[in-house]
Order: structure tokens, then C-alpha cells, then sequence
């Protein structure tokens, strides 16, 4: 049996309050009548592609007639983990405290404390990623895309169709964040729906869509025009079942060698890959 590093865990009751703000809505708050006016309107233009990992690019057929454009900047391996070690995986996670999120998602943090609006960044009680994860990172290096992959936070979530878990369209920070999003995806699969607002070549009005299909155990990493220019989501019709997954996110260049904050972001680092952590 393959096994991951030493799981280190620490237990907790599972809270069962909604914790969705502002526009956010999940299965628990759609019922509310403060929360009617934040539902999803459908009766926007879309252009729906698919994601082709052998040719890069993104594909559909309309009438018979076959369209696709170059889609660079996604990266996909099947098979990352496997069931052995996404069954020990889950089971360290699950030994945790599940903290409510937005969106019908719960989340654990391990990373620094950041005010993304003030651009604002300190460790806090930060004590680095999990013990369980030296395995996977050291394993992700390997590929020749994330060589120089170092990880400074990791955000685990845990979706259920029951909750009508989702995540919005939206563009990952660049300020503190780098290049590379990595994630794992566990328990099921599920499709990563990049999306473009002001629609893209000839399709002018409207929103184009590229659906990436991400089977369960497999890796995925979000990287050049679709890390910075498409935003991602996952949607709630896309949840089949429980779904976890964990992604690792590095430091941009304002923190690393020759940065203007390099200290703290050595600092950072120093903390995130001893491996230690618990869950914020």
C-alpha cells in the first residue's frame, strides 16, 4: 500500500451554520428573502468550449462545423495521487476542524494573515503547511513546469452537493500570490469553468466559457493568459458528490529574492515549508 508522509491532525466539531456573506448564496440561505436577488441570471450570451489537454486548446461543434482557439496556461495529470493516498489524504483533513465558508464550501487555511484590500500581509499564527503535504509538494517539483515550485499557503475545501457548494468566477490575487495555482482534486470528478466577460476573437458580446474537465486524483495547475486573464470557477451543477480539494499557492516576485518585502517573504517560506502546520 502507498502511503503519504506522516499525518498530523487534531479533532473538531462539524459547525452547521451557513457561512455565506454579502452575494454569496448557498442551498442553506437561497430560501431567505434577502438572499433572492443574488441568484444566478441565466440570460446572459455564452459560447461553451471544452479544454482539450493533448491539443491545448478549447473546442466545441456547432451544426457540424468544428471551432477551437489556442488555450495555453493549463496544465493536467491524471492519476497524481493515488486511491491509497487519497483515502489517507481525506482522512487527515477530515480529523481537522471544517471551518463554514462562502458558497456552501468549508476550508481550512494554512498560510499567512493577509488584508488583500490594504495590501497587507503578516504571519500571524502561522505554523506552515501540513505535515502530509512534504510528500506532494517534493512530488510536484518533479515535473519540469513547477521545478522551482515553492509554496507558501495551502487552502483545502470541501464541496457537497447537499450544501450546493460552488465558488464563483473570479481572478486569484497577483499581488502576494505567483504565478502557478496548483490543486489537487479528490473524491470526485468535477469541471474548472474559466470564463472570459467580454468575449474573445469574433465572439464579441458575451461570455465565453472553457470547461476543463478534472478527474478525480488528477493535478491541475492554472498558470500565463488563464491564471491572469480568465477568471475560474466551479459551479454548483458540477458537484456530483463530495469533492475536496487543496491548492498551494506561491509568492510573486515583490517577495522573493530582489523583491521590495524579500525578508518576509523569506520568512514565509521558512515556516510554510517546515511543514508543521494546523489549520487556521
Amino acid at each position: 500500500m502507498t502511503h503519504v508522509c506522516s499525518l498530523m491532525a487534531t479533532g473538531g466539531e462539524l459547525s452547521r451554520a451557513c457561512g455565506c456573506k454579502g452575494i454569496r448564496t448557498c442551498l442553506r440561505c437561497e430560501g431567505e428573502q434577502s438572499k433572492q436577488h443574488n441568484l444566478e441570471n441565466n440570460d446572459l450570451v455564452h459560447y461553451d468550449f471544452t479544454y482539450d489537454p493533448i491539443t491545448k486548446s478549447a473546442v466545441r461543434e456547432v451544426n457540424g462545423d468544428r471551432q477551437s482557439f489556442a488555450f495555453p496556461g493549463i496544465f493536467l495529470l491524471e492519476n497524481f495521487v493515488s486511491e491509497d493516498e487519497e483515502s489517507e489524504l481525506v482522512a487527515a483533513m477530515d480529523q481537522n476542524t471544517w471551518r463554514e465558508s462562502q458558497s456552501g464550501r468549508r476550508k481550512q487555511d494554512f498560510g499567512p494573515k493577509v488584508n488583500f484590500k490594504k495590501q497587507r500581509v503578516r504571519v500571524g499564527d502561522f505554523t506552515g503547511l501540513p505535515a502530509l503535504s512534504r510528500c506532494l509538494v517534493e512530488r510536484m517539483t518533479q515535473i519540469p513546469l513547477l521545478s522551482s515550485f515553492k509554496p507558501v499557503e495551502q487552502c483545502n475545501l470541501d464541496y457537497d452537493p447537499i450544501r450546493g457548494s460552488a465558488i464563483d468566477p473570479h481572478l486569484d490575487d497577483s499581488w502576494l500570490w505567483g504565478e502557478h495555482l496548483v490543486t489537487i482534486n479528490l473524491l470526485s470528478n468535477t469541471i474548472l469553468t474559466m470564463s472570459l466577460d467580454q468575449g474573445w476573437e469574433d465572439m464579441e458580446i458575451g461570455e465565453v466559457r472553457v470547461a476543463v474537465h478534472l478527474p478525480r486524483r488528477c493535478l491541475v495547475v492554472v498558470f500565463g493568459e488563464a491564471r491572469h486573464r480568465w477568471k475560474h470557477a466551479i459551479h454548483r451543477k458540477d458537484i456530483h458528490g463530495r469533492r475536496v480539494c487543496s491548492t498551494f499557492r506561491e509568492l510573486s516576485a515583490e517577495f522573493l529574492q530582489g523583491g521590495e518585502q524579500e525578508n518576509l517573504g523569506s520568512q514565509l517560506l521558512d515556516i510554510a515549508l517546515k511543514f508543521s502546520g494546523v489549520p487556521l
